[in-house]
């Protein structure tokens, strides 16, 4: 589903991600921290997908830098990161950088 943003500008983090073989854990730290990320201030949505490789794109967005700082420093979020470096990615990459402009099409039925 297409993220609901607001007015540019505002800050987005883009996580790719390759997965690894082991499930055990993934889809319950999954459910926990979106859980946990919609609780915080300046969390404005996200859209991700997962491709059958494993290859994966997570994109968040947020109010300003701030509130991104904010997210990367919550306990959730810091234990999900220890355990994707130990189980569940072969390889990331995070950029983080501003929305300048923001605009859409939707087809009328």
């Amino acid at each position: 589903m297409i993220a609901k943003t607001f007015d540019p500008p505002y800050v987005m983090a883009i996580f790719t991600s390759i997965r690894t073989v082991v499930e055990e854990g993934y889809n319950k730290m999954n459910e926990l921290t979106l859980a946990e990320i919609k609780k915080n201030d300046g969390y404005l949505g996200h859209e991700a997908f997962r491709d059958e490789n494993g290859f994966g794109v997570n994109v968040s967005y947020w109010k300003d830098i701030n509130s991104l700082k904010n997210w990367k420093e919550n306990v959730l979020h810091k234990k999900a990161q220890a355990l994707g470096k130990e189980k569940w990615y072969e390889q990331y990459k995070l950029r983080i950088g501003t929305v300048n402009r923001d605009y859409d099409f939707k087809r009328a039925d």
